[in-house]
C-alpha cells in the first residue's frame, strides 16, 4: 500500500509538471523619458516581460500602483525588467516623478490551483498526500491549505507553503474521519477534494477460540455492533456472530463453532461506524478448531 501511494505521488507530480509549464517569456521594451513612458500602455501574454529602459538623465522608479511591483532606482541608461505571471491589468507610476504613470495589460487565463489526493480513502490513523500546482508554474508562491472536518461549519488554515519547480506543492495530512480540502493561492481557490476515513477494525483469535475485535477512531465505539464474518466455499462473507463493543470500544467473545478451518474477519457498517465513516474491516484470520 505505501508502495502504491508513493507511484502515485510521482506520478502526479510529473503529470502536473508536464502539463503547466511556463511559456517561453517575450520582452518587451518601454523607454523611460523626461516626460513620458513610451508605449504608456503595452499589451503582453501571461509569462512575458515588460523592460523598462532609461533613456533619460535622471533617475526613475517604477511602482504598480498595486504594490504588484517595484523597481530599485533606474539611473541613466539602465534598465531593469518584471515578468507578469497573472493576467490582469497593471496601473503604475514613476515613484520619484509621479506625473509618469502607464499601464501593464496582461493576457491569459486568470491564475488558477489546483489540489489532487494520492489516497481518497485512508484507515484511522494513516497518512495521506495531497498536492496540486499553481498555473504561473513558478517556484516560491505562497499556498495556504484549508480543512474541514465533518460537523465542522467552516474551513480552518491547516498550512502556508511555498512551491517548488514547476509550482508544484504537496502536504502529508492525517484527517481522523472524512475532511475536504481546499488550496488558496493569490486570489484563486480550488476545487474541493475529500479524504475519506475507515475506522480501524482490529481481529485476532487464539488458538483457545476466543476472539477479541476492537475498532479504533476519533469517537468512542462503545454500544456499536461489529460482525464477525466468515468466508463461504460459495466465496462471499456471510455473518457468523454479533459482537457489541464495550466502553473501551473493543470486545471478546468465545467462537462456538465446529471442527473444521475457519477464515473470519470483523466487519463494522457504514451506519454503525456512524457521521463521517466508511464502513471498516480487519485483516483476514484463519482459524483451525481441532
Amino acid at each position: 500500500m505505501r508502495s502504491f501511494v508513493l507511484i502515485v505521488v510521482g506520478a502526479l507530480a510529473l503529470a502536473l509538471a508536464g502539463a503547466s509549464r511556463p511559456a517561453a517569456t517575450v520582452t518587451k521594451t518601454v523607454r523611460i523619458t523626461a516626460t513620458a513612458f513610451k508605449p504608456a500602455t503595452v499589451t503582453i501574454a501571461t509569462g512575458s516581460a515588460i523592460k523598462w529602459s532609461n533613456a533619460d538623465t535622471k533617475a526613475h522608479q517604477v511602482v504598480a500602483n498595486s504594490g504588484a511591483f517595484a523597481s530599485p532606482t533606474i539611473g541613466a541608461g539602465r534598465a531593469w525588467s518584471h515578468t507578469f505571471n497573472t493576467a490582469g491589468t497593471y496601473r503604475y507610476h514613476d515613484a520619484l516623478h509621479p506625473a509618469l504613470t502607464g499601464k501593464v495589460v496582461v493576457t491569459g487565463p486568470p491564475p488558477a490551483v489546483t489540489i489532487a489526493a494520492a489516497a481518497p480513502i485512508i484507515l484511522y490513523g494513516s497518512t495521506t498526500n495531497i498536492s496540486g500546482q499553481v498555473s504561473s508554474g513558478q517556484p516560491n508562491e505562497t499556498v495556504t491549505i484549508w480543512a474541514q472536518p465533518y460537523g465542522e461549519v467552516s474551513a480552518t488554515l491547516i498550512a502556508t507553503l511555498k512551491t517548488g519547480t514547476n509550482g508544484v506543492w504537496a502536504l502529508t495530512v492525517k484527517p481522523t474521519w472524512l475532511t475536504t480540502y481546499t488550496a488558496h493561492w493569490k486570489s484563486s481557490v480550488s476545487g474541493n477534494i475529500g479524504v475519506s476515513v475507515r475506522p480501524n477494525v482490529l481481529f485476532s483469535v487464539t488458538r483457545r477460540g476466543y476472539a477479541t475485535v476492537r475498532v479504533k477512531a476519533a469517537r468512542s465505539m462503545a454500544g456499536h455492533k461489529v460482525y464477525i464474518q466468515r468466508f463461504t466455499r460459495f466465496h462471499e462473507w456471510v455473518k457468523f456472530r454479533k459482537v457489541i463493543l464495550n466502553t473501551k470500544s473493543s470486545k471478546r467473545v468465545r467462537l462456538h463453532v465446529r471442527r473444521g478451518r475457519y477464515t473470519l474477519r470483523a466487519y463494522m457498517t457504514v451506519n454503525q461506524a456512524g457521521p463521517g465513516y466508511l464502513d471498516g474491516i480487519s485483516r483476514t484470520v484463519v482459524y483451525r478448531k481441532r
